[in-house]
This record gives C-alpha cells, sequence and structure tokens, in this order.
C-alpha cells in the first residue's frame, strides 16, 4: 500500500472551506434579555411563511418569468386592523421593493411578485398595526349604522396630522392637507368625501408607523425557463452506428439530431464519453469476464488514454464532441453530460493521487459493491482522505472543464454517496463563473437525502415515478411534488425507463403500459425524459426474471436499433411533446389538480394555469389488458364555465373534438387501441371556438 503524505494548507493557498458563505441561525431565544426593550414592543406576529426552506437556511426555487408567491400568517392581539408587505429585491437591487399583501381567511395572508431575472433574490414581510385602517373600518359602520359621525371625523383627522408628521416631503404635505379637509369645518358630506378619500387610503398605508420585519430574510434562486421546463433524451453515442457492430461516434450521434429534435427533445443526454479502462472490465450482460472486443462500461471511468476530461477516442475528438455540441444547440437541443466520480482501476488518478482511494490490507484499492453485488471496474473515492481539499479542487476542475467545452447541463451518478457540503460548495463555486448551469441529481435513494440534495443546489431530481404505477401511488406522490413544501425546492424530473431500471410493468404490459407511462410522465411533471431508442422501440426484455437490468443492456455491449422500425411509438412521442410545448400548462409544476373518476383503474388530472386561460385535461387508463370507462367530473365554475354551457375538447393525441355539457362526462378508453386522452380544453365564442 503506498504511504499517504498528509498535506496541510493555509486558507492563503486557495484550500477548501466547505462552510464559506453559510451563516449559522442562532434560532429563536439565542439572545437573552433582563428587562423589556427600551423600544416599543410589535403587536404584529408573523409566521408560518411559504416559501420558507428551512428557516432560510436554503433557498426556494423559481424560473424567470414566474410569478413567485409568497404567503404567511400575520395576525395580532386584539381587533384592531393590521396590514402587510412582501419586500424583495434581487441581488443587484439597493433598495427593497414593496408590494401589498392580500388577506386570504383565518389571518393567512398572500402576495407576489414577478421575477424578471435570471439571479438571487431575498425576500421578507413587514406587518403593522394599522390605525388608519381600523378607523376607517369602524367609521364606515357608523355611517351605515346611523351613528353621530362628529367626533369620528376629529379622530380621523388626528390619526392622518399624526402621520403628516413623520412622513416624507412628497407626503407630508398631502396629509396635512387631508387632515384639515376631514377636521374642518366645511359640510360633513365633505368631510366624509374627504375621509374616505381612496388616494389617502394608499398614501397612509405607505407611511404607516412602527412595523415588525420578519425574524429573518429568505432567499429564492431564480434559474432559467429550461431548469423548470425541459425534455430528456437519453442516447448511447457508441450504439448510433449506421452498420451493424461499428462503434459509433460524435459523428453518427451528429446524424441522429434530427429525430431527435423532430420528437420534441430539448435535452440530449450523454452516458459518460471518457476513455473506459481494461481491467476488470465487464462483458456483456455484466458478466464479469470481458470478451475481445466487448465495449465495457461506459461508467468505468479512466484509461492510459485519459480520464475524467478526455474522450474515449473511439467516440471521436475534442473537436468532434464541440461541433456535436453547437449542431444540437442549432436544432434547439442541449448536450448533457453524465459526471461520474469513480475511476477504472487504470485512470491516472490511481497511480497520481493514491491517496484518494481507500487501500486493503493486501494492498490493493477498495473497489465498489453492493452486496452481494460487485463492481470490480471501479474504484469510488474516498471523500475521508487527509487531501480532500485538493480532491474537492479537482473535481471542481472536471465539471469546470467541461463547461468551457460548452456544456451547461449534468446529470450526476449517484450524489448521495458523495457528502452534501461537497455538493453545496461545488454546486456554488460553478454557479459563481457561470449561472445557469443545470445540475440533475440521479439519485434514487431515501427521501430525506433525495430533498437534501435538492436544498443544496441540485436544479433537478430524480424521482419515485418509474415505481408508481397505481392509482392511489401516482395521486399521492404527485399531491406531494406539487402541493406542498416539497415543491419550493424540488424540481422533479419524471423517467418511465433507464438503462438501469426496465420496471415490471412495462417488461410485462406490453405497447399500452409504454403508452400509459410516457403520458404520465409528460404530463404530470413539466420535466421528464427517456432512455431511447429503448423505449420507443419498446424494449421489455429483462436481464433474468425479477431483475429490473435490461437483457443485453447497452451499458456493457454496443447495440444496432432500427430507429424507423414501423410500430416505433416515435409519432406518438412527437405529438405528446408537441402537446407539452404548446401548452403552457404542462411547463409548470403548478396548477395540477387530480379529477374525480368513478373507476379505479383510470386516472385523471388537469393542469392549468394560474388565470385558467390554457387547461389540459388528462385521462390514463392503468389497465394494460382491457377497456375502461368511467365519468369524469369536472370543477367547470372554476374554468369560468356554467353548468349549462357547451366546450369542446380536442384530444391532442387522435385529434377527435368532443363536445361536452355539464361537469359530469363518459370515457371511454381501449389500451388496444390508445391508453389516454390529452383534452385541450376549449370554449364556444361567437362562431367559433376559444383556445383555453
Amino acid at each position: 500500500m503506498p504511504e499517504r503524505k498528509p498535506r496541510t494548507r493555509s486558507a492563503a493557498s486557495g484550500a477548501v472551506d466547505p462552510s464559506a458563505g453559510i451563516a449559522a441561525d442562532p434560532g429563536p431565544g439565542a439572545a437573552q434579555s433582563n428587562g423589556p426593550s427600551p423600544e416599543r414592543p410589535s403587536r404584529v406576529v408573523i409566521e408560518n411563511v411559504r416559501p420558507e426552506v428551512d428557516q432560510g437556511r436554503f433557498p426556494a426555487k423559481t424560473v424567470v418569468g414566474d410569478t413567485f408567491v409568497v404567503e404567511a400568517d400575520v395576525y395580532c392581539d386584539g381587533h384592531d386592523m393590521i396590514s402587510a408587505d412582501l419586500l424583495y429585491k434581487a441581488a443587484d437591487d439597493r433598495a427593497w421593493k414593496r408590494v401589498p399583501m392580500i388577506a386570504l381567511y383565518n389571518d393567512r395572508w398572500r402576495s407576489a411578485f414577478v421575477v424578471r431575472q435570471q439571479t438571487a433574490y431575498t425576500y421578507t414581510i413587514e406587518g403593522w398595526i394599522d390605525r388608519f385602517l381600523t378607523w376607517r373600518t369602524d367609521f364606515l359602520k357608523r355611517i351605515d349604522a346611523g351613528h353621530d359621525i362628529a367626533v369620528d371625523l376629529q379622530i380621523g383627522a388626528s390619526i392622518v396630522r399624526e402621520a403628516a408628521e413623520g412622513a416624507p416631503a412628497k407626503d407630508a404635505e398631502f396629509l396635512r392637507n387631508a387632515a384639515a379637509r376631514i377636521g374642518g369645518k366645511t359640510g360633513v358630506k365633505g368631510r366624509i368625501e374627504a375621509a374616505l378619500d381612496p388616494t389617502l387610503h394608499v398614501r397612509m398605508r405607505g407611511v404607516a408607523g412602527q412595523r415588525r420585519r420578519y425574524m429573518r430574510d429568505l432567499r429564492a434562486r431564480a434559474d432559467g425557463f429550461r431548469a423548470a421546463f425541459s425534455t430528456w433524451y437519453e442516447l448511447f453515442p457508441r450504439s448510433t452506428a449506421a452498420i451493424e457492430g461499428e462503434h459509433g461516434t460524435f459523428r453518427d450521434v451528429e446524424r441522429r439530431l434530427k429525430y431527435v429534435a423532430e420528437m420534441g427533445f430539448d435535452v440530449l443526454y450523454l452516458p459518460p464519453i471518457h476513455p473506459i479502462g481494461r481491467t476488470k472490465r465487464k462483458g456483456a450482460n455484466n458478466t464479469v469476464k470481458a470478451k475481445p472486443g466487448d465495449p465495457g462500461s461506459p461508467w468505468a471511468i479512466g484509461s492510459k488514454e485519459g480520464g475524467h476530461k478526455d474522450i474515449n477516442p473511439e467516440l471521436g475528438t475534442l473537436a468532434d464532441f464541440k461541433r456535436l455540441v453547437n449542431k444540437a444547440r442549432q436544432k434547439g437541443i442541449e448536450v448533457a453530460l453524465d459526471i461520474a466520480f469513480q475511476c477504472s482501476p487504470d485512470h491516472p488518478y490511481v497511480k497520481e493521487h493514491p491517496e484518494w482511494f481507500i487501500w486493503r490490507p493486501d494492498g490493493t484499492v477498495q473497489y465498489a459493491e453492493n452486496p452481494p453485488k460487485k463492481y470490480e471496474d471501479i474504484y469510488p473515492f474516498n471523500f475521508e482522505t487527509e487531501d480532500w481539499q485538493a480532491l474537492w479542487q479537482e473535481l471542481l476542475s472536471i465539471f469546470l472543464y467541461w463547461v468551457e467545452q460548452g456544456v451547461r447541463i449534468f446529470r450526476v451518478d449517484n450524489p448521495h454517496t458523495k457528502p452534501f457540503r461537497f455538493w453545496e460548495w461545488l454546486i456554488g463555486e460553478v454557479d459563481k463563473r457561470d449561472p445557469g448551469v443545470i445540475f440533475l441529481a440521479e439519485a434514487f435513494t431515501r427521501p430525506r437525502i433525495m430533498h437534501h440534495l435538492a436544498k443544496l443546489g441540485f436544479t433537478q431530481s430524480y424521482t419515485y415515478f418509474t415505481w408508481r404505477n397505481d392509482k392511489q401511488g401516482l395521486i399521492d406522490y404527485f399531491t406531494e411534488l406539487t402541493q406542498t413544501p416539497v415543491a419550493d425546492f424540488y424540481r422533479p424530473n419524471a423517467w418511465p425507463n433507464t438503462p438501469d431500471i426496465l420496471h415490471e410493468y412495462l417488461q410485462h404490459g406490453g405497447r399500452s403500459a409504454f403508452v400509459a407511462r410516457l403520458v404520465l410522465a409528460a404530463t404530470l411533471s413539466a420535466n421528464y425524459g427517456m432512455y431511447g431508442p429503448a423505449f420507443e422501440l419498446m424494449e421489455a426484455t429483462p436481464r433474468e426474471p425479477g431483475s429490473e437490468e435490461y437483457l443485453h443492456s447497452e451499458k456493457y455491449q454496443l447495440r444496432h436499433w432500427d430507429f424507423n422500425r414501423p410500430d416505433s411509438l416515435r409519432d406518438l412521442i412527437t405529438l405528446v411533446n408537441r402537446a407539452r410545448h404548446d401548452n403552457t400548462a404542462l411547463q409548470s409544476n403548478r396548477g395540477l389538480r387530480f379529477l374525480p373518476i368513478d373507476n379505479g383503474q383510470l386516472i385523471a388530472y388537469a393542469r392549468q394555469t394560474q388565470d385558467a386561460s390554457n387547461v389540459v385535461i388528462v385521462v390514463v387508463n392503468l389497465d394494460t389488458q382491457w377497456m375502461q370507462s368511467g365519468w369524469l367530473n369536472l370543477p367547470l365554475a372554476d374554468w369560468g364555465i356554467a353548468d349549462d354551457e357547451q366546450y369542446q375538447v380536442h384530444d391532442l393525441l387522435s385529434d377527435a373534438r368532443y363536445i361536452w355539457q355539464g361537469p359530469n362526462n363518459f370515457v371511454q378508453l381501449d389500451p388496444g387501441v390508445m391508453s389516454a386522452h390529452v383534452f385541450r380544453l376549449r370554449r364556444r365564442k361567437a362562431a367559433g371556438w376559444e383556445f383555453k
């Protein structure tokens, strides 16, 4: 075993400080007091703010162009009226912007602002006892009751006059004049009109006295649109050659770009493109010993040709890769790279930095294991190494290198097996240099860990969607992802299959299962992807019974796909993705509502924009064998449709159009024909139909 040489680094030498920029929250009660504050305490309580991720420790997520909604409970003792403002500012703003909050119910308040920049935002809430609003509310009641209001007018004038004393010059004169009119000797009608002047109400709100600020300023991270809405297609470049048996190249992938673009995908995700190790190389179907010509697993990274910053020469050159990135971008597609922090035994790091790995007593390096599985072709990094700072810096440099080559999206392999603080630091460092880089966390693990990775900075996250195949499971899971505080920081990316996961629903369900899972993934989540062409060609044979591994998996061998096979789902995928791009309701995870339907094998839901200007209704038959039917109940009143009004539903998959009336309508789906409806709602307008 090589001798470890401990290294020391001073702060001046560029050492990694994993806690840099992370301020600890002392929490309530941290400051002790022996008596009342010299400043009069506020009677206002502000609590239960949403979004607030872990008491402000992490930012909430939003996107440019979105309406960022903030809610809180704001109340006080007694019967006084209160008012509240939402305060916010972008990273470069010096002054706070204010937006009045609106009372909802049970002391719940809400406000919002439009996100204009791709940057960090800060926001908080202020509340105060609104003396003028309290007086004005009582004053209106007294007028309605026919009471003598002479004294009340004097009280109102006094409140306005006091406000003028501490108001800015631009408001002070207006308020003094208003106080004079309210408390003057003119007719009562004129004094009442002066007291109820809407402009006075606004000015008085702006010069409110003692305000209570929420205990902390909160943060939001605004990303670009593709962070919230993206459509991924995974492709192994080595399986794209025109001639069976040949190793595909980046130039071959270029020739597939038209195919990918025509189906409506905007992210092309490539598994690792680096040199593949030869020591302990795996053979076809994950056999322990490779045969001559077996290409090995792309995730066994590193050989004499290089490591994580190098390209497998069988795929082409760096110039070829950069050309592919540019060609894809011309078609509206971003190339996403897989980053897997692990090494083959042949990786240069193993010789150059033995201290970055775990050495066993017999002098060998600890390979990856998940008993009973052994991955002898892969060495994991030892993040507990004494040389951790150098390791962190080198791994950061891998991301920065590929960003320099034009890559803006990364799918990160197994991030849950690396330290949390490492990811928070690394993603923050990348963001400093190039805001807008997208990180997808491939972490199929326990929920709290998946959630924490999202909080730390991962832009999108894989989900349990692959294993949610029953109706109640889907309803419960997507309700959690879209309608609970999880939605404030976790952006789901739903995949019906991956190179590692062939669920039994697809193994046994036939074509109808693939159709159902496609529609569910694409319409339940604003971000979704598929591993193709295995998906559109309905690859469904497992390596052995009970396994989720594919037989003849591309992870271990070259495959030759007939992209033009007549039974391909290519045309249907194109229609589904077109529906996503044409309907803004499908481009956000907000606005999902599950709908009542009286059949346990049919799942129904609506996706709508905030103003209901775009409504999409989806019905999916989860039974892969038998026709199912049921009565669907629609919330027409929420969409501004009367029960006696006719409206049209346009099926975007079949192009059929139906005229419905009333909330209850009959649907029937035969899996032998089509397993799903994706309806766009239209309302009658004059002689035509208005888009809804």
